[in-house]
C-alpha cells in the first residue's frame, strides 16, 4: 500500500539562477551527449551536472563524474543556489502538453514513498548498466534527484481533490518549461490537514511503476547496503524512502506514447518474403504512405494491428481473427500479457519470422527503438535500419493489469509523455551511521 510522507525538499533559489528553466534537465537516460552539451551551456548550475555529468581526462576511482555530483551538489548547498524548505511538504506538480492535437493538464503529487519492493509493482524489466552507473551516484550524493513515475487507480479522485483544494487559488512555487515548451507547476502544500487529507486517501492503494524502475532498484539496493553497514535514518528523509511523483490513472491528463521497433541486421531480408510469411497469422493490407500506415494502425489497435515500413514501402499487419494470441505468444504468462502488443509483436513477429529471440533483444543486437516513428522512416529509407514497426500505445489499465499478476512487460512498453523535470525538488539523505 502507499505510504507516503512529506519532506523538506531542497528547490533553486530563483534570486540566484534565474530561469528555473535553465537548471533543469530531462531525465538521466533520455539525455544523448548532444542534449548533455545542450544543458552544459545553458547554466553552471544546471541538474545535468549531478545527474548526468561529462567523463574528464584523468578521471579514476578518487575523481570522476560522481565525486563531482557530490561535489557540485555540497557546494549549490553551501552557495545558497540550493535551499531547503523550512517545513516538511508534499508537492503539486501539474504538467501542461500538447498530445495528439488536444492540450492536456497531467496532475501528479510529489513525495517520499517508503521503500517496499514486496508492495510495489513493476511492469518493466531492467538492465544492469544503468542500475550500476545510479547505485555509484546515490553512493556518492546520498541524494534523490530524478522521480520515480508511480501510478495508482483511484475513479473517485479522493487524493486529487485533496491536493486541488490545497493549491486553490495560489501562484506555483515553480514554473519551468521542458524542450517541447511543455510548462511545469509545483506548489508546495505543508499544511499538515491537507498533508493528511492526501495521506488518507492514498493509504489503501497499491503503487505501480510507470517510470522509474531502475531508480526503483537502485534504491532499494542501497537501502540494503545501509542496513547491511548498520546504519539508521536520521530523519524522515533518508535511505528507506525514496522521491516519488503519483499519477491517480484514473485522472484526466494522462498520456502513454507508443515506442516503436526499428530492426536491423537480419541477413538477406527481404520485405516481400517476410509479409508473405507474416500473412500466415495476420491480415496484411498494403498502405500507400506513411501516414495512411498510421491511420490503418491507429485504427485496427482492437485488431493488434502494427505498422510495417520497409525500403519497398508501407503495409499495416492485423492479427487474424482466427488466431488466438496465447498461441503466439506461449509460456507461462497471464492472458492480459499475452494480449498485449509488445508481446504479440516479439513473439510472433521477431522471434517466429525474424528469428530475434528474447536473448537478442536483451543483448539489443537487432532491436532499436524510438518515439519518433518518422525519423524510424528516414533511418529504413537511408538503409541504416531494414523496417521500422508502428505501434499502437499501451494503456494505463494494461500496465496495471499485467502488473497485478506480478508480470513484467517487455522492456520500452511504454512512454508516458511529457517526461517529469529533473530538478524541480530534489531530496538529501540523512544517515547516522555506525562508528
Amino acid at each position: 500500500m502507499a505510504e507516503i510522507l512529506p519532506f523538506r525538499g531542497y528547490r533553486y533559489d530563483g534570486r540566484i539562477v534565474g530561469e528555473i528553466t535553465d537548471v533543469v534537465a530531462p531525465p538521466y537516460d533520455r539525455i544523448g551527449p548532444d542534449m548533455q552539451q545542450a544543458c552544459y551551456a545553458r547554466d553552471p548550475h544546471n541538474i545535468v551536472r549531478i545527474t548526468k555529468g561529462i567523463a574528464e581526462a584523468g578521471d579514476d576511482a578518487s575523481r570522476n563524474v560522481y565525486t563531482r555530483a557530490a561535489e557540485f551538489l555540497r557546494t549549490w548547498i553551501a552557495d545558497g543556489v540550493l535551499v531547503r524548505d523550512a517545513a516538511p511538504a508534499l508537492y503539486a506538480y501539474h504538467q501542461t502538453y500538447t498530445f495528439g492535437g488536444e492540450t492536456l493538464t497531467r496532475k501528479g503529487v510529489i513525495a517520499l514513498g517508503r521503500l517496499e519492493p514486496e508492495r510495489v509493482h513493476a511492469h518493466e524489466r531492467t538492465l544492469k548498466g544503468p542500475k550500476e552507473d545510479r547505485l555509484k551516484l546515490i553512493r556518492a550524493t546520498e541524494a534523490n534527484f530524478g522521480h520515480i513515475f508511480m501510478l495508482y487507480s483511484d475513479p473517485a479522485r479522493t487524493a486529487d481533490a485533496a491536493v486541488a483544494e490545497a493549491i486553490e487559488g495560489r501562484e506555483p512555487e515553480i514554473v519551468a518549461e521542458d524542450a517541447d515548451r511543455n510548462l511545469h507547476r509545483v506548489w508546495a502544500i505543508a499544511e499538515p490537514s491537507a498533508i493528511a487529507a492526501v495521506q488518507r486517501a492514498l493509504a489503501d492503494k497499491d503503487l505501480y511503476i510507470a517510470d522509474g524502475h531502475h531508480r526503483y532498484e537502485t534504491a532499494v539496493t542501497y537501502m540494503r547496503e545501509c542496513e547491511a553497514n548498520g546504519w539508521r535514518p536520521a530523519a524522515p528523509e533518508s535511505f528507506d524512502v525514496r522521491m516519488m511523483t503519483l499519477f491517480n490513472a484514473d485522472e484526466p491528463g494522462m498520456s502513454i506514447r507508443p515506442i516503436h521497433r526499428l530492426v536491423h541486421g537480419i541477413q538477406d531480408f527481404d520485405a516481400e518474403r517476410f509479409l508473405a510469411l507474416a500473412g500466415t497469422q495476420f491480415d496484411v493490407a498494403r498502405q500507400s504512405s506513411f501516414d495512411a500506415m498510421c491511420e490503418a494502425t491507429a485504427a485496427g489497435a482492437q485488431r493488434h494491428t502494427f505498422g510495417v515500413a520497409t525500403a519497398d514501402g508501407f503495409a499495416s499487419l492485423s492479427l487474424r481473427a482466427d488466431v488466438n494470441p496465447a498461441d503466439l505468444v506461449g509460456g507461462d504468462v497471464s492472458d492480459d500479457f499475452k494480449r498485449l502488443d509488445v508481446s504479440i509483436l516479439h513473439a510472433g513477429i521477431f522471434e517466429r519470422l525474424l528469428g530475434i529471440d528474447a536473448a537478442a533483444l536483451e543483448e539489443q543486437r537487432n532491436v532499436t527503438y524510438t518515439v519518433d516513428a518518422r525519423t524510424g522512416v528516414e533511418a529504413v529509407a537511408s538503409g541504416e535500419e531494414q523496417v521500422l514497426f508502428y505501434l499502437n500505445p499501451t494503456s494505463a489499465e494494461e500496465v496495471i493489469r499485467v502488473a497485478d499478476h506480478g508480470e513484467k512487460m517487455p522492456q520500452k512498453s511504454t512512454d508516458f509523455y511529457p517526461k517529469l523535470l529533473t530538478g524541480l525538488v530534489l531530496t538529501r539523505m540523512e544517515i547516522e551511521k555506525a562508528a
